[in-house]
């Protein structure tokens, strides 16, 4: 099985960097932007093992001293920035690992290549004190800014970045995947998919997930209960089910696919497009006495709180306003 083949879609960015590792175009600073478990991370370092390969060829060849290093994680020219603080990459880290280290020339490859995971956290003097280094960098440097979704650098720097999108991947590649590949039950593959929205590594966190039924029935009781229960006990709910090992966006996700099924029944009464299809019963009952617009505004408050949980807001503050909508609507 060749790496290549490992990363699920994503065709257009594999046949961009195949194509410049193969002619010998490849630029000094590239942006993969995609959302989290799209499968950069993978790529990013493919992309690093081809380069550095000594068969020179469009991927990488797996039997080669580089190959095996890097495969590894101890090619001494494949360097992997890292940062103490969670949520940002400040001046001094950028400083050590990567500007205070390009001059220092490759100790085995033709290439030096500096993979910045997470490049979005990097601190506006970071950034500025990388771009110097992207501005004139020495021939054999290579700069990987790997981006998550909605994440942005200063425009000075995406200016003289090559950009690769990662795109959705297509939910029959994913369902293939996880039933052939991963032995998933096809009811479980359905729901992963539908869940993951086009995302390879969350598709396939959830349908491995050894108590994925147990949370699965977790969201749905909360779901079904959610007429009945008051604001604070919904809270107290999420709050302890998201603690047990799930994150509480894996719980929202799940919400959010369980309203679009409510919706989708309510604009058609057909039941073979539903990913719940199960929980017929209740997805009528929630129907009948949910309006779209109601139905539409709870997907929209899940979204937003997925959003304000992202952006640091109060865990307790953001699932009221949430099981608030729920409740009225």
């Amino acid at each position: 099985m060749q790496e290549m083949e490992k990363v699920l879609g994503h065709e257009e960015v594999i046949k961009h960097l195949q194509n410049a590792a193969a002619m010998g175009k490849v630029s000094h600073s590239y942006i993969f932007a995609g959302e989290k478990g799209s499968g950069k991370k993978l790529l990013a370092k493919i992309f690093a093992m081809t380069l550095q390969c000594e068969k020179h060829g469009k991927e990488p060849c797996l039997q080669c001293g580089s190959c095996k290093k890097a495969m590894n994680r101890n090619h001494p020219d494949i360097i992997y920035v890292t940062h103490e603080k969670p949520n940002s990459i400040g001046i001094e880290d950028i400083r050590e690992q990567l500007i205070g280290d390009v001059a220092i020339k490759p100790y085995t490859g033709p290439y030096k290549i500096y993979i910045v995971d997470e490049a979005e956290k990097m601190t506006v003097q970071a950034q500025n004190a990388l771009l110097k280094t992207i501005e004139e960098p020495p021939a054999y440097v290579v700069i990987l800014l790997l981006v998550n979704n909605g994440g942005s650098l200063l425009p000075t720097i995406s200016s003289r970045c090559v950009t690769l999108n990662f795109k959705p991947v297509r939910d029959e590649v994913i369902r293939q995947y996880l039933m052939e590949e991963l032995q998933v039950p096809d009811y479980q593959a359905e729901i992963s998919v539908a869940f993951a929205q086009g995302n390879v590594g969350k598709a396939k966190q959830i349908a491995t997930a050894e108590d994925f039924s147990q949370m699965m029935e977790s969201a749905l009781r909360l779901l079904k209960k959610s007429r009945d229960m008051e604001v604070y006990e919904m809270v107290d709910a999420i709050k302890t089910l998201s603690e047990e090992k799930h994150t509480i966006y894996e719980y929202l996700d799940l919400f959010l696919v369980w309203f679009r099924d409510v919706l989708m029944f309510k604009a058609t009464h057909e039941i073979d497009g539903l990913v719940f299809s199960q929980e017929y019963k209740d997805i009528k009952s929630r129907a009948d006495k949910s309006s779209y617009e109601g139905l539409e505004n709870i997907i929209k408050a899940i979204e937003n709180a997925k959003v304000r949980l992202q952006a640091n807001v109060n865990f307790e503050l953001t699932m009221e306003l949430l099981f608030l909508t729920i409740r009225e609507n």
